[in-house]
């Protein structure tokens, strides 16, 4: 049985896709700061005749995420899927001191691309003991540079820098990530889930279209993508996103 950790996976699109991911033959692991929530996520999951479990992995804790680590390596001895879900977008609080704020980057920066890093550095020896790793960043057409400076977008108006650029820069990860792994089994991919009904901002739950169950899709079919697959890549439902 595959094994997979989804970080951030005690809701929204990541609780949805650690679901998807147990209905599909794997043992998924919820990754979460409180690990009750994470829990109660992983039992509902055995309860549906899946496999799971949880960890306490708060991504901005270094000791945390060590701990993870160690405590999935010796359960299963490596991590076939690591779905890099946590995030996180504080200029929806509207408290930022002047169009750029550096304490918003700072906080945003924390978790949606030093988390990710942090967790993808701890795991990559359990990733490399398996024979098919995937690693999944969640990110967003948001942090697409080509997109940003399209008029004709949807998203053009839309300016949250801090989040926008965190999201550019994992993307960047996604890329070095692959050319470093490309001597290996390992895959990596960024993915666009879409505008979704979570928790992320108001608007996400006033207006978005889509629920996380079918945002995950998306995601699940990048954590599961055959050997042939290309690695290194921006993708959403509809096909490959621009950089």
């Amino acid at each position: 049985m595959r094994v997979a950790l989804v970080t951030g996976g005690n809701r929204g699109i990541g609780m949805e896709v650690a679901r998807g991911l147990a209905a599909a033959g794997h043992h998924v692991v919820i990754g979460s700061r409180n690990r009750a929530t994470g829990q109660c996520v992983a039992d509902d999951i055995v309860k549906q005749a899946g496999s799971a479990g949880a960890v306490q992995l708060d991504v901005t804790d270094a000791t945390e995420v060590t701990a993870a680590a160690d405590r999935i390596g010796q359960a299963h001895g490596r991590l076939d899927v690591l779905v890099n879900n946590a995030g996180v977008l504080p200029e929806a609080r509207g408290d930022a001191a002047e169009v750029i704020d550096v304490r918003l980057f700072r906080e945003t920066f924390e978790t949606n691309l030093f988390g990710a890093v942090s967790v993808t550095e701890a795991f990559l020896p359990l990733l490399r003991a398996g024979d098919a790793g995937r690693i999944v960043n969640v990110s967003t057409i948001m942090g697409s540079l080509t997109d940003q400076t399209d008029p004709s977008s949807p998203y053009y108006a839309l300016t949250m820098p801090a989040y926008q650029a965190s999201k550019a820069a994992l993307n960047n990860v996604t890329i070095a990530l692959a050319k470093q792994l490309v001597q290996t089994p390992i895959k990596v991919t960024s993915v666009c889930p879409g505008f979704v009904q979570t928790d992320l901002t108001p608007m996400n739950r006033s207006q978005a279209p889509l629920t996380a169950a079918q945002a995950a899709e998306i995601v699940i079919r990048a954590a599961t993508l055959p050997a042939e697959a290309e690695s290194g890549t921006f993708v959403d439902a509809d096909g490959p996103v621009p950089w």
